[in-house]
């Protein structure tokens, strides 16, 4: 079989973990868990040449020079430069339309964190053979935690290496995430998808015909200058933004799974940043120079100025220059409403 192609997609407001996160430089751009950016380790996760191929970045004009500085060390990757956010089923449509049509695509985030890249390659060599016979497959993630912040995937009958999508599920209330991680039948949707491009754009078609010719004109339009590639700008304007979700993989009667159990996070909150590092003995995680006594569950993230925290737990202290955030886990979820983050 043909070499993988990873499309990377890049964007985002960088609200979720403001202060460090902002819109002028979001979560995939930080080196938020070790000394590597995300968007990096996501490269470097995808980089065994004997398995992949160099990778395609779709990404928009404001983070255009963060991706062309962190991809230097992948020359061959080239880089997709939307004229304007249109969700991921245009982003990934984009990347098809430049492909063959028998190449078989692995969609990743740039901001997931995965701890196992073993397991990682596994799932997708097991995803990339289900989509060379025309499944459009996604990662179901193992889940550890009855978590209501993920939509779920109910798995149906087996497949080689997998098994067929059963039905989607939106993300559930505590009661349902509960009766989810007992039943042992399902798995989070990790919005990481394996598509040969020629199938994903005839399906593309089949549910959402106006997206996909806007997406076809905007690429036979479109320019390309050095590395990267420019869809038509007025063709592209006429889509109607949606998810992949949406679009085609709640539409098609072709979706499949592959389980992946690879220490994966969306790294969505700093609750979730915080269970993705290294904690002491009583769950907190320091990163910078900090003091804490009595303290269980604590995150603190300071770039200069030395924090003391005595007696909490559960919460996060992030010192990003002259702004400072303190909240418990739960409140973190309302991190972007904050006028600070709204402000970047």
């Amino acid at each position: 079989m043909s070499k993988i192609v990873p499309v990377v997609l890049c964007g985002g407001s960088g609200t979720r973990l403001w202060p460090r996160s902002r819109k002028h430089k979001p979560k995939p751009f930080l080196p938020l868990i070790g000394e590597r950016t995300m968007f990096e380790a996501t490269l470097g996760r995808c980089g065994a040449p004997e398995q992949f191929a160099p990778p395609v970045i779709v990404t928009g004009t404001a983070h255009l020079e963060h991706v062309e500085d962190q991809a230097r060390d992948f020359p061959g990757a080239t880089v997709i430069v939307e004229p304007e956010a249109k969700n991921t089923a245009a982003a990934i449509a984009l990347a098809a339309e430049r492909l063959p049509r028998d190449a078989v695509m692995l969609v990743c985030p740039s901001d997931h964190h995965i701890a196992d890249e073993r397991a990682f390659r596994a799932a997708a060599a097991a995803a990339a053979k289900l989509a060379a016979e025309d499944w459009l497959v996604s990662f179901g993630i193992t889940p550890t935690a009855p978590e209501t912040g993920y939509g779920y995937i109910k798995q149906g009958e087996p497949l080689p290496g997998g098994c067929r999508v059963e039905r989607f599920v939106e993300k559930p209330d505590m009661t349902n995430a509960q009766r989810f991680l007992a039943d042992g039948g399902y798995s989070w949707n990790g919005g990481i998808f394996a598509y040969r491009a020629g199938f994903f754009l005839d399906e593309l078609a089949r549910h959402r015909p106006a997206l996909a010719e806007a997406v076809r004109h905007a690429v036979e339009q479109g320019r390309e200058d050095g590395k990267r590639f420019h869809p038509d700008a007025a063709a592209f304007a006429q889509i109607v933004p949606e998810s992949v979700d949406y679009a085609v993989m709640e539409e098609t009667d072709r979706a499949a799974m592959v389980p992946a159990s690879m220490g994966w996070s969306d790294i969505g909150s700093w609750a979730a940043l915080r269970d993705a590092t290294d904690r002491d003995h009583d769950g907190n995680s320091v990163r910078g120079r900090a003091e804490l006594v009595g303290c269980s569950g604590v995150f603190v993230d300071t770039d200069g100025p030395r924090v003391s925290v005595i007696g909490l737990s559960d919460v996060a202290i992030v010192v990003d220059g002259d702004e400072v955030l303190v909240t418990t886990m739960e409140g973190a979820q309302k991190v972007g409403k904050l006028a600070g983050a709204a402000r970047q």
